[in-house]
């Protein structure tokens, strides 16, 4: 997945920017493992293999997405994929 793509997609649910991290790129600096992160819904929709999973939340395999999902992000997953802030644990 290339750079350029990304500034074209957005988050399916809330048509917001999405937030880039990258794991891992190939030789022409080509992305093969991230994430994006909505920053209003706070979806993660992982890159593997250079593919963007944007599908909508019905549709997702999430135990196939789990194991990565936890690798990158460690403890801050939850079970609908969004990130858990420290404010919201407090409550």
């Amino acid at each position: 997945m290339r750079i350029e793509t990304i500034k074209k997609l957005c988050c399916s649910f809330d048509k917001t920017d999405l937030k880039l991290t990258v794991i891992s790129t190939d030789v022409q600096d080509n992305i093969l493992e991230g994430f994006l992160l909505c920053i209003e819904c706070k979806r993660i929709y992982p890159i593997v293999s250079g593919i963007p999973i944007m599908s909508p939340d019905e549709y997702r395999e999430f135990k196939l997405e789990q194991p990565l999902l936890e690798l990158w992000t460690k403890d801050n997953v939850s079970d609908s994929f969004r990130l858990i802030s420290n404010k919201a644990e407090n409550k």
